[in-house]
């Protein structure tokens, strides 16, 4: 076991010198504060990442721009894509790659040019003429003015739909109805001030005679729009909407006990393979666990209760941490260090949640069933508690026949889960005292 230990030490620290010196490809910057500006002259060659309530871009990003704030705004140029988050997201300048935004106000100045997509999502969508977008407008949200350029095709569902612009492809758009009125005041109206005002677009389609479709027109709406002669090359297909009034089908009583017996079927099989395997590959941690779980029942069931709480305060702190180090880090202008920190927080947030819910899953489980079959075959006087698998095998099968009954179709449900929490607690709780009696006793040798 020490062995292993050093092996996996020497690994871990090998893969996070590799992730701190490797290639510029896992490098960026970070910059945070209430404003952030890049002034113009200023070149930023790396990924960029910004927290801040406000954050302009006058100068260049060699890299990917990735922003969250209350309001951001580029009139610089961004060398790759920008992924954004924001109350209001204004873009005057020239993104080369995609645009990934959502907040309540997104508008595309009249100068400003994307190379590739723009997908978004939020209350209010403007691009103004004179703007470009290089390949596909995708966007979901409460109102849409489109009189830029967009090279390729535009997908929308929105309530309302205003098309002044140049669409090189084709155009579908889910809309509301031109009748339907205005459902209520913007979602502006409660937020903070913004820079940009929404425009105002009246419900359903509006097609203006000074726009062009290169493909085809698809929407769908309950009435038909009238359409400019001549705007759009291809076909128009007006799709009529439909309401989702398909009742799902309640499931027989049979039907309920039928998928009933199949799950206590398949939850027994796989308890008792999982605790085979563990059996044999970890017999002195499970049977650990378990001599600890049958000693003290109630101070494992308290101790689960605190490693349950834990768990998720854990979590809280290792995503706080991982943002303070990859602020500061950026702040700093040490890059690689912030990836590595940013890559170190991601790792360990997925090994512990992937822990965790083995342990809770499984584990406690298959613990569980071997100190109540264990319980059961000394009480019975039997030799067979002492074996290396029966007692698991009729403990796991006990404990899967109780839970299954509590959960029978005719039996309210919450009894199951209680059931079932109870023995995830006394799970979390024996590994809890066990792992800090171990941990005791090193201290106590050293």
């Amino acid at each position: 076991m020490k062995n292993t230990r050093k092996f996996l030490s020497v690994f871990v620290l090998a893969t996070l010198l590799a992730v701190t010196f490797s290639t510029p490809a896992y490098a960026f910057d970070g910059r945070g504060g209430d404003k952030v500006v890049i002034e113009a002259g200023e070149v930023v060659n790396d990924d960029l990442y910004v927290g801040a309530q406000e954050f302009v871009l006058d100068g260049t990003v060699n890299g990917d721009l990735i922003v969250f704030g209350q309001t951001v705004t580029i009139n610089g140029k961004v060398d790759g894509d920008l992924m954004t988050a924001a109350q209001t997201v204004a873009v005057n300048g020239e993104v080369t790659g995609s645009i990934r935004m959502a907040g309540s106000i997104l508008f595309v100045g009249d100068q400003a040019s994307i190379g590739g997509d723009i997908v978004g999502a939020g209350y209010s969508f403007e691009g103004r003429q004179g703007s470009t977008v290089g390949q596909d407008l995708v966007f979901a949200g409460g109102q849409i003015l489109l009189a830029g350029d967009v090279e390729r095709n535009v997908q929308v569902a929105t309530g309302g739909f205003d098309l002044r612009g140049n669409v090189g492809g084709d155009v579908n758009a889910e809309v509301g109805d031109a009748d339907q009125g205005n459902a209520g005041p913007p979602p502006t109206l409660f937020m903070p001030h913004s820079t940009i005002a929404a425009p105002n677009v009246r419900p359903g389609l509006t097609v203006d005679s000074s726009a062009t479709v290169a493909g085809n027109l698809k929407y769908t709406q309950s009435k038909d729009v009238t359409i400019p002669a001549g705007v759009v090359s291809g076909k128009v297909t007006r799709t009529e909407s439909t309401k989702n009034t398909t009742v799902p089908r309640e499931e027989t009583v049979e039907q309920k006990i039928t998928k009933w017996g199949l799950n206590f079927v398949r939850t027994s099989i796989t308890l008792i393979l999982i605790g085979l395997l563990l059996l044999w590959l970890f017999p002195f941690f499970v049977r650990g666990l378990s001599d600890q779980l049958q000693a003290k029942p109630l101070p494992s069931l308290g101790w689960g209760a605190v490693a349950w709480a834990a768990f998720f305060f854990a979590l809280l702190v290792i995503i706080t941490v991982t943002i303070i180090g990859g602020i500061l880090f950026g702040v700093l202008t040490l890059g690689q260090l912030t990836g590595a920190v940013v890559w170190l927080g991601i790792l360990t947030l997925f090994g512990l949640i992937v822990s965790f819910v083995l342990v809770t899953t499984f584990v406690a489980k298959v613990v569980f069933g071997l100190a109540l079959g264990k319980w059961i075959f000394q009480r019975a006087n039997s030799p067979l508690a002492e074996h290396r698998y029966w007692p698991m095998i009729v403990g796991v099968l006990l404990t899967v026949v109780v839970t299954a009954l509590l959960s029978f179709p005719l039996i309210p449900g919450f009894l199951a889960w209680l059931v079932n929490l109870a023995i995830v607690l006394l799970g979390l709780g024996a590994l809890w005292m066990w792992s800090r009696e171990r941990m005791l006793k090193k201290a106590v040798v050293s």
